[in-house]
């Protein structure tokens, strides 16, 4: 098979909750273990450091990602789902993984794949472990696809736990509470390896403590370690003034990714790396930390995070797709200025938006669409249903005809948005 023929083989054989949603999920690591160990558990070949979460999770994988290439580590990183192209999920040093090597895998493991009918992320997960062991890679930033507990990434023994913040998403799987989904995502926890929470919250941090306590696995809070005490944005940068709370040390910190909501990764990523440094066996310098986060996205390739790809009208593009990352861009929308506003939005069919449209602002005008995914709420429906809540516009059922129309509207004072689903950033780009 070529490189294509690979790519239809695993997207139509094998179950994808890209394509499909809830159907493809399955729960379980009987599948991702058995298959692991025929490919001689290439997992255990390197460090590994686990981050699940609501929101959040790609950002601080990226920026962890980042900092350990900049210390000098080969570093591999699993992330999902992709914008534009399959191999942005497996990376090692920021490249992507080759073309051959996503066809080689297939050759070689097709037949085992569908006697153990592994679902898409199964393979996909398999297939970055063995990558990275091939790759000599040191340590490995791996991102959970949904929730934890079950999740096929959960077949990995981390140095350190991550868990970057607890909302309602994906509720018919993980619960309808915010207390199930975090006793979901606390499923990563380990026997005595710590867990990092990058956003506190009364609600959850008790499940998470539980889960911690019953595996004697120490609870770092990042927000008691660092506090952001400023953040100013400089051209496509930010700034921050950081301080240490352990010896009240600052740390002036640039990032290469807009969006306010950054300041809290940055918070949970400087946590992470702190405690690498001070508790692993890996080391990490001052200035590594400082240049690997100035060029997080450069170095790692990381894409639709408040991304600017268009001035005059300002344009921006970002992947937030539930009510918790919607919140935060509603937040950063009516922070940007500008005469007037247009939304190009679209979302997939099993998204609470009773939860999200109310989030969104009024005053907007917006251009509904719908990505090429079978899982994509149609324009139409998505119009009637946004006019509940008050937001008015248009419907056109193609993303780039519906930027268009956009780009067709707004004068240069003007800013547009593009947003909803990740299929409809990736298709915009």
């Amino acid at each position: 098979m070529n490189y294509t023929q690979t790519l239809e083989f695993l997207f139509s054989s094998l179950p994808a909750f890209e394509t499909q949603g809830a159907t493809a999920y399955k729960p379980g690591l009987e599948r991702i273990a058995a298959f692991c160990r025929h490919l001689g558990n290439p997992q255990r070949n390197f460090f590994t450091i686990h981050i699940a979460g609501t929101n959040g999770k790609g950002s601080v994988a990226h920026i962890i990602a980042s900092v350990l290439q900049q210390a000098g580590y080969r570093t591999g990183l699993f992330t999902s789902p992709h914008l534009q192209d399959f191999r942005e999920r497996i990376r090692v040093d920021g490249e992507m993984i080759p073309k051959q090597k996503v066809v080689n895998f297939v050759d070689k493991h097709r037949e085992k794949m569908v006697d153990l009918e592994l679902s898409f992320f199964e393979m996909t997960a398999a297939m970055a472990f063995d990558y990275f062991a091939q790759s000599d890679v040191e340590v490995a930033v791996i991102e959970t696809g949904l929730g934890g507990r079950l999740d096929a990434t959960n077949i990995v023994v981390p140095i350190l736990s991550i868990i970057t913040n607890i909302g309602l998403e994906h509720t018919a799987l993980l619960g309808d509470t915010l207390q199930k989904i975090a006793a979901e995502k606390a499923g990563i926890v380990k026997k005595s390896i710590p867990v990092l929470i990058g956003e506190a919250d009364e609600r959850y941090d008790g499940v998470i403590e539980q889960a911690a306590a019953a595996n004697k696995s120490k609870v770092i809070y990042a927000e008691r370690e660092f506090r952001c005490e400023s953040c100013t944005e400089r051209g496509d940068r930010q700034s921050f003034s950081l301080r240490r709370t352990r010896d009240d040390r600052t740390f002036d910190v640039e990032l290469d990714l807009r969006g306010i909501y950054q300041s809290r990764n940055v918070v949970t990523a400087s946590a992470a790396i702190d405690f690498l440094h001070e508790e692993t066996p890996l080391t990490i310098s001052r200035r590594a930390y400082l240049e690997g986060m100035r060029d997080a996205a450069a170095h790692t390739s990381l894409h639709g995070r408040w991304q600017k790809i268009g001035d005059a009208p300002l344009t921006v593009c970002d992947t937030g797709h539930n009510a918790h990352g919607i919140a935060y861009v509603a937040r950063q929308l009516k922070a940007t200025p500008c005469k007037r506003l247009f939304c190009v939005m679209g979302f997939v069919r099993d998204k609470d938006l009773a939860h999200i449209l109310p989030l969104l602002p009024h005053e907007a005008h917006y251009i509904f669409t719908q990505a090429h995914s079978d899982r994509a709420m149609t324009a139409g429906e998505l119009t009637a249903k946004a006019a509940i809540y008050g937001l008015r516009g248009e419907a056109v059922a193609d993303v780039p005809a519906a930027v268009a129309r956009a780009r067709e509207l707004a004068g240069a004072e003007d800013m547009i948005f593009i947003g909803g689903s990740t299929y409809v950033v990736g298709e915009a780009l």
